[in-house]
């Protein structure tokens, strides 16, 4: 059985993402293995008072690095974007990040 606190590994804080916020929609790094409605319940457990309407994911492959003559890939990823209803709480961890 997985665990609520692994299934969301991080959350995701770029440009696009604190965009997306105004409309509700949360970015989450999340476990590889982790399906839509285990994230979907995960965040409304770690999350009290929110609701989830719908949660889309993306596996991010690694990247290419090179350092001098020897290279190697980045770690890849899972990232889900999570869509709240209009009538539910907002996530404050973000908000404070405005």
């Amino acid at each position: 059985m997985k665990m609520i606190q692994d299934i969301i590994v991080a959350p995701i804080v770029t440009e696009s993402s604190m965009e997306a916020m105004q409309h509700k929609k949360y970015t989450f790094k999340v476990m590889k293995t982790a399906n839509k409605v285990e994230i979907a319940k995960a965040v409304e457990a770690m999350f009290p008072g929110t609701k989830v309407a719908a949660v889309n994911t993306m596996n991010c492959d690694g990247k290419l690095k090179r350092m001098g003559r020897y290279q190697g890939y980045t770690a890849s990823y899972k990232k889900a974007i999570v869509t709240l209803t209009e009538d539910s709480k907002t996530i404050e961890f973000f908000e404070s990040m405005r």
